[in-house]
């Protein structure tokens, strides 16, 4: 299974590849990083057409960062498909003593658009992995109930 993740956060556009194990079953995840930039804005919009995930990141130690986050969550409704994952995270949760915004602003507008939320840290590695597989299982799950017979090959 092949799913196709879109994350915004970081500098300028990466793409990596990760095989993950969910369920028994091996799950590669393509991940296409475009760091939000207003710059990348014409070239995000198609990327994410096609993806079946999609991670918002802002920083928590930078209001401005967080502030975009509805602005992309209503670029998400107009150019996604209609029934793509989303998932928000507040990151560097390691710099507590440098928060701007506080954990329950991230919640609370992850709760207005019924998303999922995780504070991380890419530096201490906190909550990184769980996001990715929290997300990666969110998507397994919408496409069985799509088509339950669904048999997988590899």
């Amino acid at each position: 299974i092949q799913f196709t993740f879109f994350l915004f956060c970081v500098v300028g556009i990466d793409f990596k590849i990760k095989t993950v194990e969910l369920q028994g079953k091996k799950i590669k995840l393509q991940i296409w990083d475009t760091a939000g930039q207003e710059r990348f804005h014409t070239i995000t919009t198609s990327y994410y057409r096609g993806a079946m995930g999609i991670m918002l990141v802002y920083d928590i130690t930078n209001g401005k960062s967080f502030e975009n986050i509805s602005k992309w969550l209503r670029n998400i409704d107009e150019h996604a498909n209609e029934d793509v994952e989303r998932m928000l995270l507040g990151n560097k949760c390691d710099m507590d003593d440098k928060r701007v915004v506080p954990k329950g602003k991230g919640e609370q507008i992850a709760r207005e658009h019924g998303i999922r939320f995780f504070e991380t840290s890419a530096k201490a590695n906190i909550n990184i992995e769980k996001a990715f597989l929290t997300l990666a299982e969110d998507i397994l799950r919408k496409v069985r109930s799509k088509v339950p017979s669904v048999t997988i090959l590899f």
